[in-house]
């Protein structure tokens, strides 16, 4: 599993249904026991009890985890299986810790991602969205890279377009160019200036073969086809 994501990237996720067993349940949530993250002796200040607690139709919250049988039929003391389901999301974000982040649980994350669900657009008015995975973590969520928007170039970058025009590349749809004028997007081909400093033979050769054809229109029109939602020009968080 490749732990380098980027916000813009589209992925696939699944995680197998494991048996486990209900703990708790009221008009909103449904807790059971979690069969992957075991309690941080370590930590204080957290009294995580080992249970996850999901969301019923009633509390209008979204988790990308489902029950078989669904959160409606549970009661405690009841078995289920928890797991993902095949589903298509974006990432939105990505924070890295070091050293790894102090939550209640083991083993502590190394990384966080932020993905929105097919269908959802990050919406800047609202204070939480979407879910948070740790890559790496104990789920064992199976992870796959279904479309990296401008995976030849890196944040970054600077580039001169078809026009003559410079640009830095921070993220899938978030570029700035030097000149401050519209459009806001580069016209293909595109060269490499930079990378780091002077860009290799090699990459520079990878980025002009990669936009001899087609265009920034194709990028966002293939992403748009994957993920049903609008792009993100803040360029999520690189943190």
């Amino acid at each position: 599993m490749n732990h380098d994501y980027r916000p813009g990237d589209v992925l696939s996720l699944e995680c197998p249904f494991t048996e486990t067993v209900v703990t708790g349940a009221d008009r909103f949530h449904v807790s059971v026991r979690c069969p992957w993250l075991t309690v941080d002796p370590q930590a204080e200040g957290f009294g995580w009890n080992g249970a996850r607690a999901l969301p019923t139709p009633e509390s209008r919250e979204w988790d990308m985890f489902r029950t078989h049988p669904p959160v409606t039929e549970l009661r405690p003391g009841a078995t289920c299986r928890i797991g993902i389901p095949a589903t298509v999301m974006h990432v939105q974000a990505v924070h890295h810790f070091d050293p790894p982040l102090v939550t209640g649980m083991l083993p502590r994350p190394a990384s966080y991602v932020e993905v929105l669900p097919q269908g959802e657009s990050h919406d800047p008015r609202l204070p939480e969205q979407g879910h948070t995975i740790s890559p790496g973590r104990g789920e064992p969520i199976r992870i796959e890279l279904l479309f990296r928007p401008y995976a030849f170039l890196e944040p970054g970058d600077e580039v001169a377009d078809g026009d003559g025009r410079a640009w830095r590349f921070d993220a899938a749809w978030c570029w700035h160019a030097f000149d401050g004028r519209q459009p806001s997007a580069p016209a293909w081909p595109l060269a490499l200036l930079s990378r780091r400093g002077d860009p290799s033979a090699v990459d520079a050769a990878a980025v002009a073969g990669a936009t001899a054809d087609g265009g920034h229109a194709d990028e966002l029109r293939r992403w748009t086809e994957l993920t049903h939602a609008r792009p993100d020009t803040t360029g999520g968080d690189p943190a």
